[in-house]
């Protein structure tokens, strides 16, 4: 019987890379298997794309041409397994011959059969693996920090939980400076105590400095928009803000709805275009997590780096600069604005944040601009925080 897991990790990969669909999507539209299966073939998935560059430079002297697509996939597949997750080379080898055959691939099982065998650790010597795994655009991108930046991205990222005021943090975690608390790679958030009775909620250290930064105070009230999944939203309602969560797309919508059912915490849900959405009066303040090409989250989200083109980061830029108009009209005067995107794309942080500066009646708050990369060990974000003229 052909691994499950093997054939989940397979059916992910088509998914990402043949029909460019994100890793969740890919995941959703899995049929039914054991969850732990489901996991393991995320996580192995997973590697293969963190790692795909340096893969196919371990593969490639074995091969006397490219092979189809779906060949690749089951190669990169046994490669991952043998080099990155310390399989034995007899089960690497024979899973990856049966996942061949039970994907119509049995004309080329002895090709897999052979290439496989001949693969050992040593095809990662001399290999330039964070240049390997990054994209000439992303890499010229990101300047001097692009090295130290790829260098993080071969790593699973870790589990980091916001609590909720006067939570206790599960066991096994450390405590971040941020006030975040910080899980090993592959925890299980369900399996943790105190889910279920909505003690805290997944949200990376750095995606948990907007709400920081902009300092609710209860009773201000405050619009997140583009809320979902609502690690934001939940923060502000439980600093005991009026909030209003503005959400354009119905299915992001009912994750937000569960999670603040589960966090026990209230937010008036709006469902709309926060280009266009305005509130009945002028607002407190305005955090705006906005839509981006989310590079800074490649440790977690690895397919990005696959998925995101150079013409990605034109289109959100003139998206997030439609969002900032908006969200500085909401805004009553000396009222609050934070703005992050998850991206580490200078088009996207400090030049958009500067142009809206130029732009709209706003004022650079003397906390100033942050950024945080992977490098630092969490998300890459620009957040920066303004005052309403």
């Amino acid at each position: 019987m052909t691994d499950p897991t093997r054939l989940a990790a397979f059916d992910l990969l088509s998914a990402v890379l043949d029909k460019r669909r994100t890793l969740d999507e890919a995941l959703a539209a899995l049929p039914a298997i054991d969850p732990r299966d489901k996991a393991a073939a995320h996580r192995l998935a997973a590697s293969v794309l963190r790692r795909a560059g340096t893969l196919d430079a371990a593969l490639e002297p074995f091969l006397r041409k490219a092979p189809p697509d779906p060949v690749r996939h089951i190669l990169r597949i046994g490669a991952a397994a043998l080099l990155l997750l310390d399989t034995p080379p007899h089960a690497a080898v024979a899973t990856a011959v049966d996942l061949a055959r039970a994907r119509g691939l049995a004309p080329f099982t002895g090709l897999i059969n052979a290439v496989l065998r001949k693969l050992t650790p040593a095809a990662l010597e001399g290999l330039d693996s964070p240049r390997l795994d990054t994209p000439p655009w992303l890499w010229a991108s990101w300047g001097r920090e692009a090295r130290a930046i790829a260098t993080a991205h071969q790593l699973e990222a870790p589990l980091d939980l916001t609590l909720k005021p006067g939570a206790e943090a599960p066991p096994g975690g450390e405590p971040l400076p941020t006030g975040s608390w910080r899980y090993p790679p592959g925890t299980r958030v369900a399996d943790l105590p105190g889910f279920a009775e909505g003690n805290f909620w997944v949200q990376d250290a750095a995606a948990a400095l907007p709400a920081l930064l902009l300092a609710p105070q209860p009773g201000e009230r405050i619009a997140d928009l583009c809320a979902a999944p609502g690690g934001k939203t939940a923060q502000l309602s439980a600093a005991g803000a009026e909030v209003f969560a503005v959400e354009q797309s119905p299915a992001r919508l009912v994750r937000l709805r569960e999670n603040l059912a589960r966090l026990n915490l209230s937010a008036t849900i709006i469902q709309g275009d926060a280009t266009t959405w305005q509130p009945d009066s002028p607002l407190d303040a305005v955090l705006l997590d906005a839509p981006c090409t989310a590079t800074g989250t490649i440790r977690r989200h690895p397919e990005v780096a696959h998925l995101r083109r150079p013409r990605d980061v034109i289109a959100m830029a003139e998206q997030q600069s439609r969002l900032l108009a908006a969200a500085s009209a909401m805004l009553k005067p000396g009222g609050r604005l934070v703005y992050a995107v998850c991206s580490l794309q200078p088009e996207e942080g400090p030049a958009q944040f500067a142009a809206a500066l130029a732009t709209l009646p706003l004022t650079s708050d003397p906390e100033g601009w942050l950024r945080t990369t992977p490098a630092q060990g969490m998300d890459g974000f620009f957040i920066a925080k303004a005052i309403r003229q």
